[in-house]
């Protein structure tokens, strides 16, 4: 008995002894501010006592734009890409879902989630550090030396795309277009690119694959991060009928019963009741304002920010505690009152915001918007847009289907 005893206090010992080194591991991982402090003194204290208080000192804050595909979220991206103070990554996780989920099921299972979702945090963790090599482990093939040229859409951001990462002929300020910078850049030299990252203010990644807020929650609670998340939501009509004429395979059934009139037998609905499932859930955390999201997020409609862009973004960046700058003020005023159709891809981010905002109400038949009313009644209403009750009323762009909502930041 006497031995036994003993063997469970040598257990237990190991056990405090292993989580004791886990925890001093995981703390006591460089931060930059700890070496800029004004006093020296305080800088080793600091660093030596309390790694995550040193870093929160820095003020650097870190953003999330939550969103899915179609909902407006480049848009959203820019607004924070052409800040010049600011590190852009435009859809990292992409590289994830590719590798750990095959293309077949993209995760639809609960286990694809679980396994998406744990990758994902560590690897959003890892690139709010500016560690960058992190990502090497999910882009295929993998790169040499540090370089690669097979990063996601590398052209959406613009550091990516300018000095000293990328050095293209021509004047030193020269900000290369989407197309240019992939053709004119060559290889994507990660430390270069983990270094200007370090140089920026803040850092803010724009993702439509985590589902929900509370699939945040590890990250958001990090007192590391200073995370705030910037939820994007849209009206759930609108997303299908972007998604109809974007992924015109994907969404073929939903064309064809637009084009014939008949609701095919085999649609696919979940297709449109999975998004207004996570925007429900998502929505309803956020609203409830529990106290780890406490000035954390900031819920947006695409369709209040596509009506007045400049005091929308105002508010973001209220929000987020960070000046506006400049650069980002004179895109709004070039990137919301343009022709549509002068974009050169799907993805383009130049056009008549107003106009756009509410144009799905002219892709969709009433049959189909009706019901689509129906399977997400819920979360329509949670986010204050209106049914439209008759065919008329659809196309009668007098009347509008957003509710005035003010969606005050929880702080």
């Amino acid at each position: 008995m006497q031995c036994s005893w003993k063997a469970v206090l040598l257990l237990a010992l190991a056990s405090i002894a292993i989580q004791y080194t886990a925890i001093r591991t995981f703390t006591a991982k460089s931060f930059h501010a700890c070496p800029g402090l004004a006093e020296a003194g305080l800088a080793e204290r600091l660093c030596e006592e309390g790694p995550t208080l040193a870093y929160n000192l820095s003020r650097k804050t870190h953003i999330l734009i939550l969103a899915t595909t179609r909902s407006g979220s480049s848009f959203v991206g820019q607004l924070f890409n052409q800040h010049l103070d600011v590190f852009y990554l435009f859809e990292p996780l992409y590289h994830v879902q590719n590798t750990l989920i095959p293309r077949f099921t993209q995760g639809k299972s609960p286990a694809d989630r679980r396994v998406m979702l744990g990758a994902s945090r560590d690897l959003l963790r890892s690139l709010y550090d500016c560690d960058l090599y992190f990502l090497e482990n999910y882009i295929k093939p993998p790169p040499v030396n540090h370089t690669t040229d097979r990063i996601f859409r590398r052209g959406a951001s613009r550091v990516l795309c300018s000095r000293p990462v990328c050095e293209p002929p021509g004047a030193p300020d020269l900000v290369l277009e989407e197309g240019d910078c992939v053709r004119k850049c060559g290889l994507l030299n990660l430390t270069v690119a983990a270094e200007a990252c370090r140089e920026r203010s803040h850092v803010a990644i724009k993702t439509v694959r985590v589902p929900e807020v509370n699939d945040l929650r590890a990250l958001v609670e990090d007192p590391r991060l200073n995370l705030k998340v910037i939820q994007l939501v849209r009206d759930p009509r609108g997303i299908l009928a972007s998604r109809s004429e974007t992924f015109r395979d994907t969404y073929r059934l939903w064309r064809l019963w637009y084009g014939t009139g008949r609701k095919p037998y085999n649609l696919d609905v979940t297709q449109l009741t999975t998004v207004c499932e996570d925007f429900s859930n998502s929505v309803s955390t956020g609203l409830m304002r529990p106290p780890w999201l406490k000035g954390k997020y900031m819920l947006v409609r695409y369709e209040d920010l596509a009506r007045n862009p400049m005091k929308k973004t105002e508010e973001i960046y209220g929000f987020l505690g960070i000046p506006l700058d400049s650069h980002v003020a004179r895109w709004i005023q070039n990137n919301t009152r343009g022709d549509p159709t002068l974009g050169k891809h799907k993805y383009g981010t130049v056009r008549n915001s107003a106009a756009t905002a509410e144009k799905w109400r002219f892709r969709l038949s009433y049959d189909i918007v009706a019901f689509a009313q129906n399977a997400c009644q819920h979360v329509l209403a949670q986010l204050g847009y209106k049914k439209a009750a008759s065919e008329e009323e659809l196309k009668n762009p007098a009347i509008s289907l957003v509710e005035e909502r003010d969606f005050r930041p929880f702080s």
